[in-house]
């Protein structure tokens, strides 16, 4: 189903590279380059919760979070396997010390590395390994557009090393993962792929991992009622794959988050574990990424959404608007309040215009507190929602007490039942 169902598709109106620039979430420029674009503090806020979120999800299902370089010598890509199956999409090596080291193209290699750096007992299995890490791609210049094809890359990365018996629950936990931050995210998948090696020799040659990796994913997509297409062709070089396809607002399809299952990186670095018979036993590298890279994350919610994104991921989460210069005090010391709570939220100035020109302007912001001299006088506020709902005055601590819980909840509702 190429280009996905009509119903999955954005609002063509909502495309992000218009609205990313109108909005004042991020930018390019010439002098640092294509493909690079930079955050500006609106676009930095939703990329922080958004990073955040993730890492708090990860935390909660058991996943240590590491860093490492975004540099490494040729030689760990040519062991990975990256050098010679995809250097096309590597930038040059860069001669250092008498030494050639390369902008990574991905992360696994690194975190194979740290995986080896000790004895590994089949005890501590499954490790689930995650970063939120830099990698560089040397995407041609004609297929760079806005933040969905960028060449340098935030990659929401993870790695669970484990036995053989524990790689269907561990992706099936994986996607269980991408399924609660596309709720909490309000994204709809445009349909699941299970992605397969074609003919040509982009694939390690191993026909025996590559049958028993495809069967675990395929028992895992049965198992969990998913429909999904198989697609030759698309599997990463060292293993298949399970991609969540979404679409954008032109229509065009692309991947978001992955499920992999990889035979190959284990036995290239020599990865082992002491097993319960005392014996060294390969693990398998089950990779995964809950929302792929930040910038098409952010670029499809821009879209989704028109730039009203849901409240726990807006980048301004409250506007308080006094009525007159008088209340204004009373509108200072309430945002602060808000920013004491974690909240983001700002003031708009009476002299910014009327509070219905105020209000306009606050369109895409979830709660607009209104304070007047009435509020003012019984530390009272008028909420107004973004979808057009207004609430009865109440105190402002009870005010920041429901929309913090709201908050929290990290949903797509504005406000509770």
């Amino acid at each position: 189903m190429p280009g996905g169902d009509a119903a999955d598709r954005p609002d063509p109106r909502h495309d992000h590279r218009r609205l990313g620039r109108e909005l004042g979430l991020f930018d390019t420029d010439p002098l640092i380059g294509a493909g690079l674009p930079y955050w500006l503090p609106d676009g930095a806020a939703v990329r922080h919760a958004l990073e955040e979120y993730i890492r708090t999800a990860e935390r909660r299902a058991g996943y240590r979070h590491v860093y490492s370089p975004v540099l490494g010598k040729r030689e760990l890509y040519e062991i990975s396997g990256h050098w010679s199956h995809y250097s096309d999409d590597m930038f040059p090596p860069m001669d250092v010390g008498g030494e050639q080291v390369l902008l990574r193209p991905s992360l696994c290699p690194h975190h194979a590395l740290i995986y080896r750096s000790r004895s590994r007992s089949y005890r501590e299995l499954p490790l689930r390994m995650a970063e939120l890490g830099g990698m560089y791609r040397a995407e041609l210049s004609g297929v760079l557009g806005g933040l969905t094809r960028v060449r340098s890359i935030q990659l929401n990365d993870a790695h669970i090393f484990c036995t053989l018996d524990q790689v269907a629950d561990e992706a099936r936990g994986a996607l269980e993962l991408i399924g609660r931050a596309y709720e909490a995210l309000g994204i709809r998948p445009a349909r699941y792929r299970l992605s397969l090696p074609g003919p040509g020799g982009k694939y390690v040659a191993a026909p025996e991992l590559w049958r028993r990796s495809a069967a675990l994913l395929t028992e895992v997509l049965d198992g969990s009622g998913l429909p999904y297409e198989a697609a030759e062709g698309e599997a990463a070089f060292y293993g298949p794959k399970i991609d969540v396809q979404i679409v954008d607002a032109a229509g065009r399809e692309s991947t978001l988050s992955t499920v992999q299952v990889d035979f190959h990186q284990p036995e290239q670095f020599g990865l082992e574990y002491v097993g319960a018979d005392g014996a060294k036993h390969r693990p398998v590298m089950v990779h995964r990424s809950i929302v792929g890279s930040v910038e098409r994350a952010v670029a499809h919610l821009i879209e989704v959404h028109g730039g009203a994104f849901p409240a726990w991921l807006a980048p301004v989460q409250l506007v308080a608007l006094p009525v007159t210069d008088a209340e204004l005090p009373h509108a200072e010391a309430f945002v602060a309040d808000c920013l004491d709570r974690g909240l983001r939220a700002e003031v708009a100035l009476p002299e910014a215009g009327s509070l219905g020109a105020r209000i306009r302007a606050a369109r895409l912001v979830p709660y607009q507190a209104v304070i007047g001299a009435k509020e003012a006088a019984d530390d009272r506020i008028s909420l107004r929602l973004r979808d057009g709902r207004r609430l009865d005055p109440r105190p402002a601590n009870r005010a920041l007490s429901e929309i913090s819980a709201v908050l929290a909840g990290h949903g797509t509702a504005l406000w509770g039942s």
